[in-house]
């Protein structure tokens, strides 16, 4: 059992060095983004399905309450919430559109987008990111999976037609792609508290 938890302790610290490897550049810059977004009175628009809906619940309430400095409330919705609209949009039109006639209805200009999936093939997800880029909003994902498995998010050439900039863990275990989403979004509300509110706070 002791060899079995720390196989799985030793692939979890893999897939956030891999990342960190790859992509540490792009936490910082997402943050940046983050504070341009509050700074111009925007909001941040987070979604995704399953454990990637409870991250959006998560990162949404650590923006709204605080991380871990006590500073004034930060304007950040989870789309996975409010289960009347998901209802009834998954009733009445296709579950594919649960997040997209949000993003109609709430998205602004001056907002981001912030669509979680650990495949990168969630449709509603993705139908989403191409209704707020076509609104003008800032989009961002968050995603998983190696080069060439990654799905409809992930670019094959550095660009995508729905994404201002795609964030993703190179590794195709679902668990471990999704301990890492937990670590980058922690620190991605750390700096972002840091740059708005000139404190850094060490455990």
């Amino acid at each position: 059992m002791n060899e079995f938890i720390y196989t799985r302790l030793s692939q979890s610290t893999v897939a956030k060095q891999e990342f960190a490897k790859e992509s540490s550049h792009k936490v910082m810059q997402l943050a940046e983004k983050i504070v341009a977004t509050f700074n111009n009175k925007g909001k941040v628009l987070i979604f995704g399905n399953g454990g990637s809906a409870a991250d959006a619940q998560h990162v949404a309430a650590e923006f709204v309450n605080r991380f871990l400095i006590n500073r004034q409330p930060l304007p950040a919705l989870a789309l996975s919430t409010d289960t009347s609209i998901l209802t009834a949009i998954g009733n009445d039109f296709s579950y594919d559109m649960v997040f997209t006639k949000q993003v109609q209805a709430l998205g602004n200009p001056e907002d981001l987008a912030w669509g979680i999936t650990t495949s990168g093939t969630s449709a509603n997800v993705v139908q989403a990111l191409a209704e707020a880029k076509k609104k003008g909003l800032t989009t961002v994902a968050l995603t998983g999976g190696t080069v060439g498995t990654g799905g409809t998010i992930i670019p094959e050439n550095g660009v995508h037609p729905h994404c201002d900039m795609v964030l993703n863990v190179p590794a195709n275990d679902t668990p471990r792609i999704q301990e890492a989403h937990l670590w980058i979004e922690h620190l991605v509300c750390e700096i972002v508290e840091k740059m708005m509110f000139g404190q850094w706070v060490e455990e």
